[in-house]
């Protein structure tokens, strides 16, 4: 077994997977990889760190994080022809990359239209993303990312979920130094695609917005709040998922 096919057993993206076998080889003394020794390191790294296995995806849902992937690059298609619109000099070039954005608008919504259906295929994909949309503040577009990118959600304990995402504190303590708690490895790709729907929740639900303005009012800098939201927001939403329960404004209880 080579790292690739490992990447495929554990839980996380395949280039995460892979990169955490590597350092634990390099940590091992093991430099040279014929397949054998790396056979043998995988068997040490899954024996001695016990990595959460991850469920082999049905095609149904492969289908639908394709197609996810694929709505996230006609945005930002959209959003660098938008943009080039601002600033395009001429009728000439403002008509041309407004003929492009159109190609663009109908792609997404005909994506959109497949998105629906895979999620109406699948009950557990169904249920899983009305349960993540009954938050105020979340739509429909971050609910299908969630139950696509993030299928763990509901099935770890809060703190796991969170240092998954990357929006957990980490300690840099070293004998007496207390050095700053720092987020971040984890999936960066969901913590970027989080933040706006962060922003929104911030501004339209009562119970996020009071929180963040807890935060601030205790001097937290404004990314800081947003982050530390973020990992509330995903906490929320993993006990949701795994109590099948819909939104409730006390879930905000949850550390």
């Amino acid at each position: 077994m080579d790292l690739a096919h490992a990447s495929q057993i554990f839980t996380g993206p395949a280039k995460t997977t892979a990169r955490r076998i590597r350092d634990f080889a390099r940590a091992a003394g093991q430099i040279a990889k014929p397949d054998k020794l790396d056979a043998r390191i995988i068997a040490h790294f899954a024996a001695t760190l016990e990595p959460m296995p991850t469920e082999r995806i049905n095609e149904n849902t492969q289908k639908l994080k394709a197609l996810v992937a694929r709505r996230s690059q006609l945005v930002g298609l959209h959003t660098a022809e938008s943009n080039r619109l601002e600033h395009a000099d001429g009728k000439e070039i403002q008509r041309s990359i407004a003929a492009v954005l159109k190609v663009i608008e109908a792609q997404l919504k005909t994506i959109d239209r497949q998105i629906n259906e895979h999620i109406r295929n699948s009950p557990e994909l169904q249920r899983r993303a009305e349960t993540i949309d009954s938050v105020p503040g979340i739509g429909p577009t971050t609910a299908h990312m969630l139950v696509t990118e993030l299928p763990e959600l509901g099935r770890l304990n809060h703190r796991q979920i969170a240092a998954l995402v990357g929006v957990a504190p980490m300690a840099r303590d070293s004998g007496a130094f207390r050095g700053k708690r720092m987020t971040g490895r984890g999936r960066k790709e969901i913590r970027s695609r989080l933040f706006m729907p962060t922003l929104v929740a911030v501004r339209h639900n009562p119970i996020l917005k009071a929180y963040y303005i807890r935060l601030i009012s205790r001097g937290k800098c404004k990314m800081v709040a947003l982050v530390a939201v973020m990992r509330k927001v995903i906490c929320i939403l993993n006990a949701m998922t795994k109590n099948n329960q819909m939104w409730n404004p006390n879930l905000t209880k949850i550390t």
